[in-house]
C-alpha cells in the first residue's frame, strides 16, 4: 500500500489486516532498506529510549505533512480528526479496550501522566481528597513522572510514599510483595505497546499508558492514554487548553493548537509494517525477547556476570551486569562510561548504578540495559561486548573520565 492510500479519512479499519499473508512477508533486503537511514556506523542497542521508525512509515508521516502544508484548512476541518479517530480505532482493537472514547492520543507517557496527576491535584483543590492523603509511587518510576509527581500532587498536599523495589530481582513475588496497596491502579507503562501483551480488560487500570514510538514503529512522539469509562473521565483534560476544552479528553487532545500531528496519523502505515512479519506484533515481540535473552547471556558468560532478572520477567529489553573493574561508583559515571562507549566504540546502551546494599562486599553495581529490535544484528552485541572486554583489558576504571 503506497504512503497516500492512509490519507483517506477513511475510519474503518476492516481492510487493515491483522495477520499477514505468507507472501507479504518482510525480506531481508527490504528490512535493510526500512532501517538504511540508521547511522551505520553504531551499535544501536538502546531501542528502549527512542525507539526506531522505519522508511515507510517515515514515508507516510512526510505525506500527511504536505497534505497540511498544501491545504491546511481543508486538512483541519475534513481530515484531521478522521485521521486521528482511525489511529485510535486501530489502537482500541490492539489494547483490547471496551470503546474508542476510552483511547486517546497524546505526545508521549510523560503527557498521559500529567494529565491523570493534574486531575488528581485539582481533586485536593476541591477537597475530594484530604492533605496528608497517600499516593504511592515505585522508587523505579520514570524521572519524568517522578517530576510530575512533584509538580502537581505534592503541591497540592498528597503524601507520597517511593516502594524500593529489589535489584536485581528473581521473581514477581518480590515485587508483589513490595507493592500491594495503592489508592488508584494507574499504570504508566512507556515501553508497553509491541514490547509486551497489553489487555485493558485484563489488566483491569483506570488510567493506562505507552508510547507508540519506541516498540510500535511510529515516529517520535505518539503515546496513547487509556482511561476506563467511569463518570470521573469527564474531570480528565488535557494540560495544554484550546478549543476543544470540555469536549472529552480525546477530543481536547486531538488538538492542542496549530502544530505538527503527523506522528498521531500514521498509527495505520505502522500497523501495515507490523503486518509485514510472520506472526505480526506477536510474532516479532517473542523474536525480540528470544533474541536479547540470546545476547543478555552471551554478554553475561563473556563477563562473568549475570542478568538483571530471569528472563521470563523480560520483553526485548534486559539487564546486564558490567564487570565489576570498571569500578562503576556513582551515577555519573554510567553517564561518562556511556559517552565513551558511544564516542571510542560506537556502541548506544544505557549504563545504570545499583548502589550496594548494606553489608554487601564485591556486588555488582554496574548494569547495561540492551534492547533488541528488528533491525539488530548479533554484530551489534558482539561490538559492546568486545569493547568491554577491551576496557578490561587496559584496566580501565570510571575513575579515569574525567567530569
Amino acid at each position: 500500500m503506497a504512503a497516500h492510500d492512509h490519507l483517506n479519512g477513511d475510519n474503518s479499519i476492516s481492510h487493515i489486516p491483522k495477520k499477514p499473508k505468507l507472501s507479504s512477508f518482510i525480506t531481508q533486503s527490504e528490512l535493510e532498506s526500512e532501517f538504511s537511514h540508521h547511522d551505520p556506523a553504531v551499535a544501536r542497542i538502546n531501542n528502549g529510549s527512542f525507539g526506531s521508525c522505519p522508511a515507510s512509515v517515515i514515508a507516510a508521516q512526510q505525506q500527511w505533512q504536505l497534505k497540511f502544508l498544501r491545504q491546511p484548512d481543508h486538512f483541519y476541518f475534513n481530515d484531521l480528526k478522521k485521521g486521528i479517530l482511525r489511529s485510535r480505532t486501530i489502537i482500541k482493537e490492539i489494547v483490547n479496550a471496551d470503546h474508542v472514547d476510552e483511547i486517546s492520543i497524546v505526545d508521549n507517557a510523560t503527557t498521559a501522566a500529567a494529565i491523570v496527576l493534574q486531575q488528581i491535584a485539582w481533586a485536593f483543590q476541591e477537597g475530594k481528597f484530604q492533605k496528608g492523603d497517600v499516593a504511592v509511587m515505585l522508587h523505579y518510576a520514570y524521572g519524568a513522572v517522578k517530576k510530575s509527581m512533584e509538580a502537581y500532587v505534592t503541591r497540592a498536599g498528597c503524601r507520597v510514599i517511593e516502594v524500593q523495589l529489589p535489584f536485581p530481582v528473581s521473581s514477581n513475588d518480590e515485587i508483589i510483595s513490595e507493592f500491594r496497596r495503592a489508592l488508584e491502579r494507574g499504570k504508566d507503562a512507556a515501553h508497553s505497546l509491541g514490547f509486551t501483551d497489553v489487555d485493558m480488560k485484563e489488566i483491569g487500570a483506570d488510567f493506562y499508558t505507552s508510547n507508540l514510538h519506541k516498540w510500535f514503529f511510529c515516529p517520535p512522539s505518539i503515546a496513547f492514554l487509556y482511561t476506563r469509562k467511569s463518570p470521573r473521565c469527564s474531570e480528565l483534560h488535557h494540560p495544554v487548553v484550546s478549543h476543544e476544552y470540555g469536549n472529552g479528553l480525546a477530543d481536547e487532545s486531538a488538538w492542542i493548537g496549530t502544530r505538527d500531528y503527523s506522528a498521531q496519523l500514521v498509527v495505520p502505515a505502522a500497523l501495515e509494517f507490523v503486518n509485514r512479519f510472520e506472526g505480526g506484533i506477536e510474532g516479532i515481540k517473542r523474536r525480540n525477547h528470544d533474541a536479547v535473552v540470546e545476547m543478555g547471556w552471551m554478554l553475561a558468560t563473556a563477563w562473568g556476570t549475570h542478568l538483571g532478572s530471569p528472563p521470563d520477567m523480560c520483553g526485548s529489553m534486559i539487564m546486564v551486569g558490567l564487570p565489576a573493574c570498571l569500578g562503576i561508583m556513582t551515577e555519573s559515571d554510567t553517564l561518562k562510561l556511556r559517552t565513551l562507549l558511544r564516542d571510542d566504540f560506537g556502541v548506544e546502551v544505557p549504563i545504570y548504578y545499583r548502589p550496594p546494599k548494606d553489608g554487601e562486599i564485591g556486588s555488582l553495581t554496574g548494569y547495561a540495559r540492551i534492547s533488541y529490535q528488528v533491525y539488530n544484528k548479533v554484530d551489534d552485541y558482539y561490538k559492546f561486548r568486545d569493547a568491554i572486554n577491551q576496557l578490561v583489558r587496559k584496566e580501565f576504571t570510571c575513575a579515569l573520565l574525567s567530569n
